[in-house]
Protein backbone atom coordinates (compact mmCIF):
# COMPACT_ATOMS: atom_id res chain seq x y z
CA UNK A 1 0.00 0.00 0.00
CA UNK A 2 2.94 2.40 0.94
CA UNK A 3 4.43 2.19 -2.84
CA UNK A 4 1.25 2.23 -4.34
CA UNK A 5 0.76 5.49 -2.50
CA UNK A 6 4.28 7.18 -3.40
CA UNK A 7 3.71 5.89 -6.61
CA UNK A 8 0.46 7.63 -7.03
CA UNK A 9 2.24 10.64 -5.21
CA UNK A 10 5.17 10.93 -7.74
CA UNK A 11 3.08 10.48 -10.77
CA UNK A 12 0.27 13.39 -9.33
CA UNK A 13 3.17 15.64 -8.81
CA UNK A 14 4.87 15.25 -12.24
CA UNK A 15 1.41 15.91 -13.77
CA UNK A 16 0.94 19.53 -11.49
CA UNK A 17 4.45 20.40 -12.33
CA UNK A 18 3.99 20.22 -16.34
CA UNK A 19 3.66 22.99 -18.13
CA UNK A 20 0.67 23.50 -20.13
CA UNK A 21 0.32 24.52 -23.92
CA UNK A 22 -0.87 27.94 -23.58
CA UNK A 23 2.81 28.50 -21.12
CA UNK A 24 4.85 26.58 -23.07
CA UNK A 25 4.35 28.87 -25.57
CA UNK A 26 5.66 31.45 -23.17
CA UNK A 27 8.84 30.24 -22.33
CA UNK A 28 12.15 30.18 -23.70
CA UNK A 29 13.26 26.60 -24.87
CA UNK A 30 15.43 25.62 -22.41
CA UNK A 31 12.27 25.80 -19.92
CA UNK A 32 9.65 24.90 -21.85
CA UNK A 33 7.84 21.82 -20.01
CA UNK A 34 8.99 22.02 -16.98
CA UNK A 35 7.87 25.38 -15.67
CA UNK A 36 3.91 27.79 -15.58
CA UNK A 37 3.52 30.80 -16.02
CA UNK A 38 5.22 33.38 -18.28
CA UNK A 39 8.88 33.20 -18.72
CA UNK A 40 12.22 35.47 -17.94
CA UNK A 41 10.67 39.14 -18.41
CA UNK A 42 14.45 40.58 -19.38
CA UNK A 43 17.43 39.85 -20.49
CA UNK A 44 18.29 40.62 -16.87
CA UNK A 45 15.96 37.59 -15.20
CA UNK A 46 17.72 35.07 -17.32
CA UNK A 47 21.38 36.74 -16.13
CA UNK A 48 19.85 36.13 -12.26
CA UNK A 49 19.00 32.33 -13.44
CA UNK A 50 22.09 31.48 -14.32
CA UNK A 51 24.41 33.16 -11.46
CA UNK A 52 22.11 31.28 -8.99
CA UNK A 53 23.12 28.00 -11.17
CA UNK A 54 26.45 29.12 -10.73
CA UNK A 55 26.35 29.53 -6.90
CA UNK A 56 24.27 26.25 -6.84
CA UNK A 57 26.67 24.01 -8.35
CA UNK A 58 29.56 25.73 -6.91
CA UNK A 59 28.28 25.36 -3.55
CA UNK A 60 27.71 21.43 -4.30
CA UNK A 61 30.96 20.76 -6.02
CA UNK A 62 32.30 22.14 -2.56
CA UNK A 63 30.24 20.59 0.18
CA UNK A 64 30.58 17.03 -2.06
CA UNK A 65 34.45 17.59 -2.15
CA UNK A 66 34.85 18.29 1.64
CA UNK A 67 32.54 15.59 2.91
CA UNK A 68 34.56 13.22 0.80
CA UNK A 69 38.02 14.68 1.99
CA UNK A 70 37.80 17.06 4.45
CA UNK A 71 41.90 17.98 4.94
CA UNK A 72 41.55 18.67 8.61
CA UNK A 73 45.19 17.83 9.72
CA UNK A 74 46.50 20.44 12.18
CA UNK A 75 46.62 19.48 15.47
CA UNK A 76 45.26 22.36 16.88
CA UNK A 77 42.48 21.90 14.94
CA UNK A 78 39.21 22.53 16.84
CA UNK A 79 38.46 18.83 16.28
CA UNK A 80 41.42 17.64 18.03
CA UNK A 81 40.04 20.19 21.26
CA UNK A 82 36.94 18.54 21.42
CA UNK A 83 37.42 14.99 20.37
CA UNK A 84 40.61 15.08 22.83
CA UNK A 85 41.09 12.11 24.97
CA UNK A 86 41.68 12.66 28.96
Amino acid sequence: MKKFFLITSLLWLRLITLGCPACQQQQPKILRGITHGTGPQHQWDMLIVWVAVVVVLFTLFYSIKWMIRPGEQGQDHIKRFILKEE
